[in-house]
């Protein structure tokens, strides 16, 4: 995701990155300011319309339509923006969950412990990286070290690699309280933490698998097409050649806040505007693996 000074006009104004909507509307923007020429010659020259032609009447209807386009717009960004946010703020979550249970979990392990320490604090480390990856529909996974924990080989890869962590560090610290390493006030202490991490989980997996409807999107698209397609026939009477640059503009505003409430409105995708879960899951992990330390011996 690139960001700018909010200060920073300039640079916004001349630079397109490659999410900018003006590259991915470009052919389009072509096409229309090519058709809006030829009404404004058809009208102007060819037909020689008069002024008291009926289509000199034909911006009412625009103004009437602008308000009702307008707000549907504002709707499907609002929308679109409140699925983003809300993706952001359950990746906080989940950073702040994760950070917390590995402090819990590197106070309450014996210093010696190596085996256990070094279960948690890969199970915990690379949760997040799975769930990036499986809310991606990746089958890359990450290389377990099977010869130093042989139960990992018990994964299914084709299964909910999530769930699976997490069920693999909930079992290793019910065994730990079993084994009286850890007492029952702990056990309580960390399971909402451990609880959290599957919370994150289907919230984000809610989000993923429910869209906003085909049809209210594709109204939009229609709206927005015959309104623009009817700009030029009023515009190009009472603008003439000026027109062009005007409609192509209108269709540009319009077009891009569409465009780019479809981008957001899954922010779990790898697009440039989409969360950075790669980058935050791999801030996850380096801070477990910082948090939860192994002894030197080993």
């Amino acid at each position: 995701m690139q960001y700018y000074n909010s200060k920073d006009w300039l640079k916004p104004l001349f630079q397109f990155h490659k999410a900018d909507t003006f590259r991915k509307l470009l052919p389009m923007l072509i096409l229309l300011a090519l058709y809006t020429g030829g009404v404004a010659w058809l009208e102007m020259h060819y037909l020689k319309l008069a002024n008291q032609a009926y289509v000199k009447n034909i911006p009412i209807m625009h103004q009437l339509l602008g308000f009702a386009i307008s707000m549907l717009l504002v709707f499907r960004t609002n929308s679109a923006y409140d699925r983003w946010w809300e993706g952001r703020k359950l990746w906080g979550s989940l950073v702040n969950n994760c950070r917390n249970l590995a402090i819990k979990l590197d106070s309450m392990l014996p210093a010696d412990d190596f085996d256990n320490r070094n279960y948690c604090r890969k199970m915990l480390g690379l949760f997040p990286k799975e769930l990036q990856l499986h809310l991606q529909k990746d089958s890359t996974r990450y290389a377990l070290d099977e010869t130093e924990h042989p139960e990992l080989a018990a994964f299914d890869r084709n299964k909910h690699m999530p769930l699976q962590f997490s069920l693999a560090l909930q079992k290793r610290i019910q065994q730990l309280y079993q084994q009286q390493r850890i007492t029952g006030e702990q056990l309580i202490t960390i399971n909402a933490e451990l609880q959290s991490l599957m919370v994150v989980c289907g919230a984000c997996e809610r989000i993923k698998n429910t869209p906003i409807p085909y049809s209210y999107s594709s109204f939009i698209k229609k709206f927005i097409a015959v309104y623009v397609a009817t700009l030029p026939l009023g515009f190009a009477f009472t603008l003439g050649w000026i027109a062009i640059p005007v409609v192509v503009f209108i269709f540009y505003v319009l077009a891009s806040l569409e465009l780019i409430a479809e981008e957001i409105e899954d922010p779990f995708g790898t697009d440039t505007n989409d969360l950075p879960m790669d980058k935050m899951a791999d801030n996850i992990r380096n801070n477990v693996y910082d948090v939860i330390s192994l002894p030197s011996s080993k």
